[in-house]
């Protein structure tokens, strides 16, 4: 895990801690939930690939939005996921199985972006409880929170 965040903060676009950024946050809290709809639009009218494709995208820019709160920009998918992982899961912030439904989002993204999947066990159910609980986490982030999570990321760039 560390290994993977380390070579995130040396990739040109990989990990950058940056002010952190209400504004931007909002932003991409609108782009997940835009996501969202564009997900339950493409199921209805059972263009799947593109839902699963939103579906994704909903999880990352939730993510990506709790990461622009407390200050730290990535733009490499890999490292968003990881960065997720080391900075929220390994911290006891969030549960697990939200961590591994997004890299499953991501395998499944692929999959439907670039082959013919068989979309029989599509769980597309989860993503808007996923989305809901980053942005309850984010809404829950204190000052010291945001000072503790930026400490931690910065102990690797030594």
């Amino acid at each position: 895990m560390d290994d993977k965040i380390i070579w995130c903060l040396k990739q040109k676009r990989g990990v950058k801690i940056v002010e952190p950024n209400e504004n931007l946050y909002k932003a991409y809290i609108l782009k997940a939930r835009e996501a969202l709809e564009a997900m339950n639009v493409n199921f209805e009218r059972k263009i799947l690939s593109w839902a699963v494709s939103a579906s994704y995208y909903a999880r990352y820019f939730a993510v990506y939005a709790l990461l622009s709160k407390i200050g730290i920009k990535s733009e490499i998918h890999d490292c968003t996921i990881e960065l997720f992982k080391f900075l929220f899961v390994d911290m006891n912030k969030v549960n697990i199985k939200f961590y591994e439904e997004l890299k499953s989002a991501k395998d499944c993204r692929i999959e439907a972006q670039y082959y013919f999947p068989d979309f029989k066990s599509l769980k597309l159910q989860s993503t808007r409880e996923f989305v809901l609980e980053i942005e309850k986490l984010a809404e829950q982030l204190r000052e010291k929170d945001i000072l503790e999570l930026r400490k931690k990321l910065k102990s690797k760039l030594i």
